[in-house]
This record gives structure tokens, C-alpha cells and sequence, in this order.
């Protein structure tokens, strides 16, 4: 099969290309480098044309209340280039429990790309995943100065890009879901304690103080899979850690 991956040159989507042509699909990464432009329109129908599955893994360049103003307008652009294209099957990647925290505009503009592609009328799959594990260290800086870092204890289940993308890959290959596939890590943290080995296992001797208020994750509830049918991908975060 032949995939056009959007956002294909990023942390998931060049592992995502790169996974599927190892098993012999034909998929092609396509982003701002390669000419294709998902808010301006450039590029979108040709690099469309001809592919049997469209994977969009572009992202907002910010976290703010302009990050549903992206979604709405790249799923827009992709979706009516999906349509003339003949596309059989559209992915996407969101985020577990995306659809509880509405007092984030950014996971808003995530559930808005959800709705756009739900009701799109063309075969679609929405591959939900927890926190990755490359971000922890993003996720401190926010809140952190030269003697601590301030983190709440939000329960995460983390996952590792590479797992991220195999699973990608493989709903991407398969029959469209029509619906939601949730992906975590297989353990289970409080993000105070994540900080806390994270340090640890850097030596860096901060001191991370549980602060309900701090950063980002404070109003997210916590993105745990309960779901008997959730996929549990296989790197725990102390094999992971460099």
C-alpha cells in the first residue's frame, strides 16, 4: 500500500515511515521541508494523490488558545484533499483522555481535530497515546528553577516514542477502526515521582517538590488506561532511559 505521512520527518512520523517500509509499503514522508504546507494548502493534494492511507501527524507550533485554529485548518486542508484523492483510510494521533480536560485550549483543539475527522465521511482510525517518555524533561523546565522542580502527583502511563509509532504504523496498515485505539506504557507513575527518578538517574541532585498547582499537567486528570481493551506497548521507563 502506498501511505502519504504527514508530518513524516518529526520524532513519530520518520519512525513511522521508517516502520512501514520495512515491511514493504511504499510510504512517503511529507512536510514544510519536503514543500507541503497543511495550513497554506501548498503541496497538500499532491502529496495526497495516489495514496491509499493518509497519516497526519502534524502538531500545533503552539500549546495556546491559536492551537484549535491549526487543527481546524490543516484537518480542513487534508481532509478535502483526502476526499479528491480517493483516499481509503485516514490516521491520526491524539492523546488519552483528550476529550476530559476542557480547561486546556490545547487538548480542546485535539478533541476539535478528533470531531473534524469522525465526521468526515472517510474511513478513519484515531490512535490515542499517553504521555511519552521523551518529554519528561520538557515537562520539568516549566516548572523548575536551580534547586527544584515543582511537578503534581497526576497519575501518567508512560510510552515511548518508538512504541508511539509502531502502533501508528500497524493501525495505519490495517482495516480502518472507525474509532479509538488507546496505547500506554506498561507502569504506572505519579508525575512527582517520574521527576524524582528521572533526577535521580541523571544526577541531578534538585530537589522535585509535589505541587498540585505546577505547570500544564496540574488541571489534567491523569491519562492511566483503565480499558480492558487498551494496548499496553512493551518498554518500561527504566529500560528506556539512556
Amino acid at each position: 500500500m502506498k501511505f502519504a505521512v504527514i508530518g513524516g520527518t518529526g520524532l513519530i512520523g520518520s519512525q513511522v515511515v521508517e516502520n512501514l517500509n520495512a515491511v514493504g509499503h511504499e510510504a512517503v514522508p511529507h512536510s514544510k521541508s519536503t514543500g507541503v504546507d497543511v495550513i497554506s494548502g501548498q503541496g497538500v493534494d499532491e502529496a495526497v494523490a495516489g495514496a491509499d492511507v493518509v497519516v497526519n501527524l502534524t502538531n500545533s507550533p503552539t500549546f495556546d488558545e491559536a492551537s484549535p485554529a491549526f487543527f481546524r485548518t490543516s484537518m480542513d486542508n487534508l481532509v478535502a484533499a483526502a476526499r479528491r484523492g480517493g483516499v481509503g483510510h485516514f490516521v491520526i494521533l491524539s492523546i488519552v483522555g483528550v476529550d476530559q480536560v476542557p480547561e486546556l485550549d490545547y487538548y480542546q483543539a485535539k478533541t476539535l481535530q478528533e470531531h473534524i475527522l469522525a465526521e468526515a465521511s472517510i474511513p478513519y482510525s484515531i490512535v490515542r497515546a499517553t504521555q511519552f517518555m521523551e518529554f519528561m524533561d520538557a515537562t520539568m523546565s516549566w516548572t523548575s528553577d536551580a534547586e527544584t522542580v515543582r511537578l503534581p502527583a497526576t497519575p501518567i502511563q508512560p510510552i515511548a516514542a518508538k512504541d508511539v509509532a509502531a502502533a501508528v504504523a500497524e493501525v495505519a496498515a490495517g482495516a480502518p477502526l472507525n474509532g479509538i485505539r488507546n496505547i500506554a506504557g506498561p507502569d504506572v507513575f505519579t508525575l512527582d515521582e517520574l521527576g524524582r527518578i528521572t533526577l535521580t538517574h541523571q544526577g541531578d541532585n534538585r530537589t522535585v517538590v509535589t505541587d498540585p498547582t505546577a505547570g500544564m499537567f496540574a488541571v489534567v486528570k491523569g491519562d492511566v488506561l483503565t480499558d480492558k481493551d487498551a494496548h499496553l506497548a512493551p518498554t518500561h521507563y527504566a529500560d528506556w532511559l539512556p
